[in-house]
């Protein structure tokens, strides 16, 4: 059984998975991530595993990012045959709603793959809690209708702290307080948490949604807002793109 390595390069970090073809979704043989800063490490990281036929990588970090893991890839899997995941019209079951197809961010075509694999047959929202939070609508059939961008939850704090005089820099991870929060990090916390919620929330009625799906570092922290049927998915992007993978 042949091995496949799938990439998602996204904006803060590389994340990575070595699974075999016919797998099931998300079962790894060996995954990882690494900070783009550490890009150089990947190398000795994929050298220690069974050499993979085939790469398949979601690329939305720019040119330097690829660059620097086409250099890892020269050195520890130089013949493996390596595949730049592309947003398409059609690919894996998935109808590519937007205006312009390749357009659509390549970690949101696949995420939409990912989903559409796991919850086959009906409605979804599939969002993705990452340096940014993209908030998608994928029919029981597998059309992509489009979605919503916003800042994530660093960025939203950072813009505060950054924009104000007197506002502090905030940490994501503190816990929600119940109700009305009676003092300022609380106050930022409950509004971010509540910006993220409210969109994911207004997107799951608009939809008439019967699940979501939520994946993305911040994705624990926004899903205790959440009053809604869902699912937390660890990097529904590599689900994705092994979806794709396996559709050819």
């Amino acid at each position: 059984m042949s091995a496949l390595l799938l990439i998602d390069a996204g904006n803060t970090r590389i994340k990575w998975a070595l699974a075999d073809d016919a797998a099931a979704l998300g079962d790894w043989r060996a995954q990882g991530a690494v900070p783009h800063a550490e890009a150089a490490t990947l190398a000795t990281a994929w050298s220690g595993m069974e050499s993979p036929l085939r790469v398949i990588a979601a690329n939305v970090a720019g040119e330097p990012a690829r660059e620097a893991i086409l250099a890892q890839l020269r050195a520890s899997v130089p013949l493996a045959v390596v595949e730049w995941f592309a947003s398409s019209p059609r690919r894996a079951g998935i109808s590519n709603g937007y205006r312009n197809p390749g357009q659509l961010g390549c970690d949101r075509f696949a995420a939409a793959i990912g989903a559409h694999a796991l919850a086959p047959g009906k409605n979804i929202i599939v969002a993705n809690c990452g340096t940014a939070t993209t908030i998608d609508a994928v029919t029981a059939d597998g059309v992509f209708l489009g979605g919503m961008i916003l800042p994530g939850l660093g960025l939203m704090a950072s813009s505060l702290a950054r924009n104000t005089a007197q506002l502090p820099q905030i940490a994501q991870d503190g816990k929600l307080p119940a109700g009305f929060a009676d003092n300022t990090d609380d106050a930022i916390l409950s509004g971010i948490l509540a910006a993220q919620a409210g969109a994911i929330e207004r997107a799951f009625a608009r939809h008439e949604a019967a699940e979501l799906l939520i994946s993305g570092g911040a994705a624990p922290y926004v899903a205790q807002a959440l009053a809604l049927p869902l699912r937390h998915i660890d990097n529904i992007v590599l689900i994705g793109l092994h979806a794709a993978a396996r559709a050819g």
